[in-house]
């Protein structure tokens, strides 16, 4: 199964959306470190990304890691 990936940057409040299929119900789950998970509330699937301070972030580093569990299904044989 395809799923859209979508991005979505609000300036003003320097936060990076990262989202994965149909929006659903959900909730966030905290990794640390401004980084944050969105998981469906009824299937547990990961539904995207937000990333807090994502410009002050991105002029330290080059790269931000997010680990991927392989359950996401990004990639369909």
């Amino acid at each position: 199964m395809n799923k859209n990936l979508s991005i979505y940057y609000d300036k003003e409040g320097d936060l990076l959306e990262i989202r994965i299929g149909k929006p659903t119900i959900g909730y966030f789950k905290d990794l640390g470190n401004d980084i944050f998970e969105r998981i469906d509330e009824k299937t547990g699937e990961i539904k995207g990304f937000s990333i807090l301070n994502f410009k002050k972030r991105a002029e330290k580093v080059a790269n931000i890691n997010i680990p991927l569990p392989s359950k996401m299904g990004l990639i369909s044989a």
